[in-house]
């Protein structure tokens, strides 16, 4: 994969308001995502400043004075349109998906059923809004399944279930995010593919000891292990790579993000969800896919902040 040479001066891009934190499940999360854009911004002479968003993002923001924004604000009221409808309203230009696409994604539930009503191969599932639901998801779907909050990150949430009990315990703690829904458990392998524009980074397999890839296995552990080259042949990597691409345009995002596919044993594909604003950490996928493809991390935050100039519609 070629990257082009840089050709912006770090000034054209203005004064950057790097957003983090936020008031959602995935604050943490984001602050550590966030600084390390931050930090690599730094590094690249862009004037990039730290925004901690609060309950007042309206306020906060026009007081900065700010040309655009990289949004690294995770989950609920940063990667759900609502961020994006109020940079919008300030006319200020930002990276990452825009309202629609956002709000869409979030929703692992709409995901799923837009997926479904274009074709698109993702696992069978179930929503569980009452307690009555729990029999008529157990008939339809059997076990195990996974029950997830529909609209939580970083796998809050959910957990693995394999039987009636078990589902019901599940769903009572899943509740406390919002919608639930139960889906089939795919036996097989995990993987991801990250995206830059229109172009799918190297896929990622996923191992870990844990049940699944759980919030542990993701942030705290040493024991996953990532795989970059996957290990799969070059078919099969690219049809994983075109399913990815499919998925994303097909709810209209844009700019960068991560998909996340498992293949069953029979090594037909199943979509799980999508990120529009996946973790920058040190565990996080999107640097390491773009890190093998020949890009590091600087470079990537510095792609990532060119998309925003990609919207002239933005520009003020």
């Amino acid at each position: 994969m070629h990257f082009p040479k840089r050709i912006l001066q770090p000034e054209k891009f203005g004064r950057v308001a790097v957003l983090m934190g936020g008031i959602g499940a995935e604050r943490e999360i984001s602050l550590i995502s966030g600084e390390a854009v931050l930090n690599a911004l730094l590094r690249s002479e862009v004037n990039a400043i730290a925004v901690d968003i609060g309950d007042h993002p309206l306020r906060q923001l026009p007081e900065g004075k700010f040309d655009r924004v990289f949004n690294m604000i995770h989950g609920r009221g940063g990667e759900d349109g609502v961020m994006q409808g109020a940079l919008e309203t300030l006319h200020l230009p930002y990276t990452g998906s825009k309202v629609l696409a956002s709000a869409l994604t979030m929703d692992k539930l709409t995901t799923k059923l837009c997926w479904h009503g274009a074709a698109l191969p993702t696992p069978a599932w179930c929503l569980i809004a009452i307690e009555d639901d729990i029999d008529v998801c157990a008939n339809r779907l059997g076990f195990p399944v996974i029950v997830k909050p529909a609209t939580e990150g970083s796998s809050i949430g959910m957990s693995k279930v394999e039987n009636r009990e078990a589902l019901r315990e599940a769903w009572k703690q899943a509740s406390e995010y919002g919608a639930v829904f139960a889906e089939s458990w795919i036996e097989g392998s995990e993987f991801t593919v990250g995206f830059l524009g229109e172009a799918p980074l190297p896929v990622i397999r996923l191992e870990t000891p844990n049940v699944f890839y759980d919030y542990d296995a993701k942030y705290c552990a040493e024991t996953t292990q990532y795989h970059c080259p996957s290990g799969l042949s070059e078919d099969l990597e690219n049809k994983l790579q075109n399913l990815a691409m499919r998925a994303s345009r097909l709810l209209g995002v844009s700019g960068w993000g991560r998909v996340d596919l498992f293949m069953d044993k029979e090594g037909q594909p199943w979509l799980i969800e999508i990120n529009t604003i996946p973790g920058m950490t040190d565990h996080s996928l999107v640097p390491m896919a773009a890190q093998a493809a020949g890009l590091d991390f600087d470079g990537l935050v510095w792609r990532i902040l060119e998309t925003s100039l990609s919207e002239k519609r933005h520009e003020k």
